[in-house]
């Protein structure tokens, strides 16, 4: 993917709201998907698109939030909204992620160029930070593309065993 294409889909999503984040439930590519909103005024709908980092063969979350803010949000209350919005602690419950300062390509490091080699098709670093999270994710490719109504990440099919490829 061009380097300057990709930062183009990189920067329309500054200060915008992460909503999910996880690898696909194929486990290869890792998707981000952001709910998109404008200005009223210009009369664009809000979305809610899914950025797809396809061939993610490295993906690294970590807080962004204080050992202090953590040790006063620590209460299950603070995981919903109802409970948690006049409790002191990061409201786990308001359920997305600013995300500001936002997503950035990396340059070219050590790990891109060896998995370039190892595989023959470009590899690309982007550090995605949010108001609580940091995503380092090391991917190939990006696809973004609308979320249809009721899009869910993973659905437990009534019990069935994984498909282990045996039998």
């Amino acid at each position: 993917m061009d380097p300057a294409a990709l930062e183009q889909l990189l920067n329309e999503t500054f200060d915008q709201a992460v909503v999910h984040h996880g690898y696909t439930d194929y486990m290869r590519d890792y998707e981000v998907v952001v709910f998109m909103t404008a200005d009223p005024r210009t009369g664009i709908a809000p979305s809610h698109l899914r950025y797809l980092f396809r061939y993610c063969v490295e993906a690294r979350c970590e807080t962004t939030l204080s050992p202090e803010t953590w040790r006063v949000s620590l209460d299950d209350r603070l995981i919903e909204y109802e409970t948690g919005v006049d409790l002191d602690g990061y409201v786990w419950g308001v359920k997305w992620h600013d995300l500001y300062p936002g997503a950035t390509l990396l340059p070219a490091s050590k790990t891109t160029r060896r998995w370039s080699r190892a595989l023959g098709v470009d590899f690309h670093e982007v550090r995605i930070e949010t108001n609580a999270h940091r995503l380092t994710l090391v991917f190939s490719d990006l696809e973004v593309s609308e979320v249809p109504p009721g899009w869910a990440p993973f659905v437990v099919d009534g019990g069935a065993a994984p498909n282990t490829g045996a039998g």
